[in-house]
């Protein structure tokens, strides 16, 4: 028998590291040649590593949310008769893996009471206890006569067993406890919620990326936030009337709408849709809009990027966006659909509240987000001269900038002009 150390391959596109996901396998296990190893995300996405040999496992390099240096031990395998011709012991050279969907597993870990025990007997000098404070005067209920588990119950619901008055024997029971609160409809004695547990959950995988680039967003970037009403009555019209008559197209929704008049206002402001590289000190202003659209899957926030938006007509953006956000939510999108956004666009659809804040897209200056649309009495004009009240549909534009590159007016000045936009989208089918 020999040890075969297999080390953390060289998944290429210059990454050194990679954090541990998933261990698919554990010590003592047997494996075979090709055998799912581990999962292991880079900054690009989730790898499946694959065993080189067939033996058993000895040791493992960490567990998940663990970082591993590329080249460092990954796993030791023990092996029959030597260690295999074409990789020295110590190398453990495999086939390069394949990037497969970005997923996360996040562990739930329950505190074990007993280590807080063990924790409390090793500590050589506990503090000293507090001195003991008087014991409160006994409640009326103590003259009660009920069970234990009766006294629980009226303890937890927050009641006076001495308001209760009992059917019989003078002994309070469960059915005058439910007697009494019947009559008091509640009363405020019924419990908000079932008690639930503590939970740890270990931040790892996906989760930890967002994390750490929502943190490093916030930390390097001054942002700054401008809302605006828009009467998108017009809009949703055309949008119905586009899609009565779209044949095979796909339906659409207000987004392509949306980014088409982003794209159609952003030549006048290209201070938007550019990106800052603050160790550098430029700021690149693109030509092309690389829109990234936030999607919330089950693993977490994800950006696929709807290359050259400027360049697709409704039509073609409406499938773009649903072939990229099912990529998105089955794991499926490909590093480069994950990456190199100039501009994010952010909707939470119907969930979109009254107005966002959100957070730019680090190292683009601006991130936009559509709100909830909402019908509203307005005042309108009657065409005569005088005005009427007619209900219209109403939905706020967020936009969140950097301030080191986009000054207040010139946010404010994009978002006027994207509005007037939206409130005449006949203009939307113009050159």
């Amino acid at each position: 028998m020999a040890k075969f150390t297999f080390n953390m391959p060289d998944v290429g596109e210059g990454v050194a590291e990679a954090e541990i996901v998933e261990w698919h396998v554990k010590v003592g296990d047997t494996v075979s040649e090709d055998q799912h190893l581990v999962d292991v995300m880079t900054d690009k996405a989730t790898i499946d590593i694959e065993s080189p040999v067939d033996g058993i496992v000895v040791e493992v390099a960490g567990e998940a949310g663990d970082t591993i240096a590329v080249g460092s031990m990954l796993v030791v395998v023990e092996v029959e008769g030597e260690v295999p011709d074409d990789t020295e012991e110590g190398e453990g050279a495999a086939p390069a893996p394949k990037a497969e969907e970005v997923a996360e597993r996040i562990e739930v870990e329950t505190s074990d009471a007993s280590d807080a025990d063990d924790a409390l007997a090793a500590d050589p000098a506990p503090e000293p206890l507090p001195a003991p404070t008087p014991a409160p005067e006994p409640r009326h209920e103590a003259k009660v006569l009920a069970t234990p588990a009766v006294r629980k119950r009226a303890r937890d619901l927050g009641i006076d067993l001495s308001e209760i008055k009992p059917a019989e024997d003078g002994r309070v029971r469960h059915g005058d406890l439910d007697q009494f609160l019947a009559y008091n409809s509640g009363g405020g004695f019924s419990p908000a919620a079932a008690s639930r547990q503590d939970e740890e959950i270990k931040v790892i995988g996906l989760r930890k990326r967002i994390a750490q680039n929502m943190a490093a967003s916030k930390r390097h970037i001054p942002h700054f936030s401008y809302v605006e009403e828009c009467d998108v009555t017009e809009l949703e019209r055309l949008r119905a009337q586009l899609n009565e008559a779209r044949g095979s197209k796909p339906k659409l929704t207000m987004l392509p709408l949306l980014i088409t008049a982003i794209c159609k206002t952003l030549p006048q402001f290209p201070m938007i849709n550019a990106r800052y590289d603050d160790e550098a000190n430029i700021v690149t202003r693109h030509g092309s809009v690389h829109l990234g659209m936030a999607a919330q899957t089950d693993n977490g926030l994800m950006v696929p990027v709807i290359r050259n938006a400027e360049s697709r007509n409704l039509w073609q953006l409406a499938s773009e966006i649903g072939r990229l956000a099912n990529a998105a939510r089955d794991g499926s999108a490909k590093s480069d659909e994950l990456s190199g956004s100039t501009l994010t666009l952010t909707s939470l659809g119907p969930l979109g509240g009254v107005a966002t804040t959100p957070v730019i897209n680090r190292p683009e200056v601006a991130i936009i987000g559509p709100n909830r649309i909402i019908e509203r009495p307005m005042f309108v004009s009657d065409g005569q001269g005088g005005e009427r009240i007619e209900k219209r549909k109403l939905m706020n534009i967020s936009i969140s900038c950097d301030h080191r590159v986009v000054d207040g007016y010139d946010a404010a000045s994009f978002i006027q002009e994207l509005k007037k936009l939206v409130e005449t989208p006949v203009l939307l089918l113009t050159e």
